[in-house]
Parts: structure tokens; C-alpha cells; sequence
């Protein structure tokens, strides 16, 4: 079983920067992929960004690219998502994901792909 617990949420304003982090932890973390989704009220569960085992490899949401990094440190058993320039829109609940058995890149972005998910972590972005 892998625990994964997100932190780093808040409410900030129209460009400012904010990071989250996910600790993960019941299993190796390298073995793990991460990922970052997010859902907003209303609104179906969308992927923001992942990161492959070795952090070689990031992928990310269109809505996203340029202003969100995701990255990871297994010597700390972390991901990170540096989130810069934040939108209104981009206000929701943010769920860390951790997949032991998904390898291929093209399943990334689904949701079904992951086994093992956080309690969410808020984030509010006033206009």
C-alpha cells in the first residue's frame, strides 16, 4: 500500500507563484510515477503534469506548460509542482498520484492509470 500525502495549497493572488508537495511513502518512491491532477467545482478531474521514475521526463497539460514545473526528489521521497503566474482559473483542489504499474508515457494524463491518491490540497487564486 502507498500513502500519499499532498501539502502546500492556500490562497494567493493573480500572478503570484505557490508550491506544492507530495510525500509519498509504503513503497520505493523511485518505483513510483507522479503525477499532479486537479478538479475544480463543477468540473471533471483533469491532469496538470507528470514526472517519469528517474525525473527524466515531464509532461504537462497544455493549460499549464510554461508556468507549472513538476519534479521529484527520491532521496526525499517528493514531488514538487511549482506553480507560477497563477489564474483564477486555475482554483481547485489539487490530488497527488502515484502509479506502481503504469510505464508507458501515452497513459500518463489518465486518471484510471493511477492507484494511489491524496486527500487534495486547496488552491485559490483571487482575481
Amino acid at each position: 500500500q502507498v500513502q500519499v500525502i499532498e501539502s502546500g495549497g492556500g490562497l494567493v493572488q493573480a500572478g503570484d507563484s505557490l508550491r506544492l508537495s507530495c510525500a509519498a511513502s509504503g513503497r520505493t518512491f523511485s518505483s513510483l510515477l507522479m503525477a499532479w491532477f486537479r478538479q475544480a467545482p463543477g468540473k471533471e478531474r483533469e491532469f496538470v503534469a507528470a514526472i517519469s521514475r528517474s525525473a527524466g521526463t515531464t509532461y504537462y497539460a497544455d493549460s499549464v506548460k510554461g508556468r507549472f514545473t513538476v519534479s521529484r526528489d527520491n532521496a526525499r521521497n517528493t514531488v514538487y509542482l511549482q506553480m507560477n503566474s497563477l489564474k483564477p482559473e486555475d482554483t481547485a483542489v489539487y490530488y497527488c498520484a502515484a502509479s506502481l504499474t503504469v510505464y508507458s508515457s501515452s497513459r500518463y494524463h489518465l486518471s484510471r492509470s493511477y492507484d494511489y491518491w491524496g486527500q487534495g490540497t486547496q488552491v485559490t487564486v483571487s482575481s
